[in-house]
């Protein structure tokens, strides 16, 4: 399933990272700043399909797509194509001055793909966290009303008021305050450490967090209430059954606005095009980036025409909102999806990936979960032998080895003992397994 030319097949001839990628890195030290960060400090010369290849002639396997960005492949041909016949015409114009048909086009295919039937409109901008922020933007607005509710190891960008959106202090909020106001923070139905057991978090969650937005908030009060269908940075979080549901039912009888963040599990990612979808909830507005345009900066917010169109003229919109080749890349990225059946594709490496990890957490008690949906699966490392104490140091060993072996594997979770598996969906099978191997190995050298 490969969609460039680069080979599909590992390949390791120096030492992870070779020299040019450590002077590369040398050079970076001096002029990048400390404050970004790399998971894994191998610099590209080219990548595709399911195979990143290194300045050094390394090629790794990618279980990362660049956090859940390049789905359909990196440098996808479709997307290239697009993007260049646009790049060829014009790089800009902004569309508040001089629109063009390509940013029309994007938004009547997220108004089309997205969940519900009802009438919507959508804006497009450059990043999820600016997605999000207008989202906000827009429930303020149309509500007039001013909290928004965020959840328990929530991740929702890095803009002052996305970090007050998002959970975890280290590394994204630690240093950068204050943040905005009226933003409350709820329990999370997260069925791996629900006190009573996952049979009960779905509804018990739910039944929490009513009742503290009724006694402490007042639902009258509150403008939106923002959810990852599934929690991405913090942990791979799938809610309990029936939390999402229950939280949406209770939105629509007091006029919250329900906004799913689908930054990182949209377009495909989870085996539904949206993961908002499994459980049948329409969210009033959805925020989408990553995903959208095969690697190009894009993001959007799409919802109901009501709400989007409350917000004045010219109280929406941005420079780069909706560049000319990124708006080429998505609807071209869209069609891959659709034509080469990456739903189905996310769902077939979702069952390979969760068979093959729950056979290793039967081996090894240090896993302490396997959860997911599609192509997005978590393993929760802990302390074993019953006890659910998060264990870093047994990540950082397996995260060690399979980057020594050329597997490009990413971490996340609240309590940073989260391994994330975010392969591109054009993986071919072999590839899959061979990643997996190496993981395997890493779990047995523990």
């Amino acid at each position: 399933m490969a969609t460039t030319e680069v080979p599909q097949e590992r390949r390791i001839v120096t030492e992870i990272p070779g020299p040019k990628s450590r002077e590369l890195q040398r050079r970076r030290l001096a002029a990048v700043a400390q404050g970004v960060g790399s998971t894994l400090p191998v610099y590209v010369h080219r990548a595709g399909g399911g195979i990143v290849e290194d300045v050094d002639g390394n090629a790794l396997i990618d279980f990362g797509a660049g956090i859940a960005v390049t789905n359909v492949g990196n440098a996808a041909p479709r997307v290239v194509a697009a993007a260049a016949e646009q790049l060829g015409r014009f790089t800009h114009t902004c569309f508040m001055v001089n629109p063009y048909e390509g940013y029309v086009e994007v938004c009547e295919a997220l108004n089309r793909i997205t969940p519900g039937d009802h009438e919507k409109r959508s804006i497009l901008l450059n990043s999820g966290a600016e997605a999000v922020e207008n989202a906000v933007k827009i429930a303020r607005s149309a509500t007039g009303r001013s909290a928004v509710v965020v959840f328990d190891h929530a991740y929702h960008g890095r803009t002052n008021l996305t970090m007050a959106l998002t959970a975890k202090n280290m590394p994204y909020k630690q240093g950068f305050g204050p943040f905005a106001g009226e933003v409350y923070r709820m329990p999370m139905a997260y069925p791996f450490r629900w006190p009573t057991g996952p049979e009960n978090c779905g509804p018990e969650a739910a039944a929490q967090v009513v009742e503290q937005v009724t006694k402490q908030i007042g639902a009258h009060n509150v403008a939106a209430f923002v959810i990852e269908p599934i929690q991405g940075e913090g942990g791979f979080i799938e809610p309990g059954a029936g939390f999402l549901p229950a939280i949406a039912e209770f939105c629509r009888e007091n006029g919250i606005v329900f906004v799913a963040d689908e930054v990182q599990t949209g377009f495909a990612r989870t085996g539904d095009m949206f993961a908002c979808e499994h459980e049948g909830v329409v969210p009033d507005l959805i925020t989408t980036a990553k995903g959208i345009a095969g690697g190009l900066p894009l993001a959007a917010v799409t919802g109901r025409a009501e709400l989007m169109d409350a917000v004045h003229a010219g109280g929406l919109g941005g420079t780069y909102g909706g560049n000319p080749a990124a708006c080429a890349a998505a609807l071209a990225a869209l069609e891959a999806i659709e034509e080469d059946r990456l739903v189905e594709r996310a769902r077939e490496i979702g069952a390979t990936l969760l068979s093959r990890l729950r056979a290793l957490a039967a081996e090894y008690d240090v896993i302490g979960d396997v959860r997911g949906r599609g192509a997005m699966v978590a393993v929760e490392l802990v302390a074993g032998g019953g006890d659910r104490t998060p264990n870093t140091e047994a990540l950082a060993e397996v995260v060690r080895h399979c980057h020594a072996q050329g597997l490009v594997l990413l971490t996340a979770g609240t309590y940073g003992n989260v391994i994330r598996l975010l392969p591109p969906l054009v993986i071919g099978d072999d590839l899959l397994d061979e990643g997996l191997r190496i993981l395997e190995e890493a779990f047995a050298r523990l």
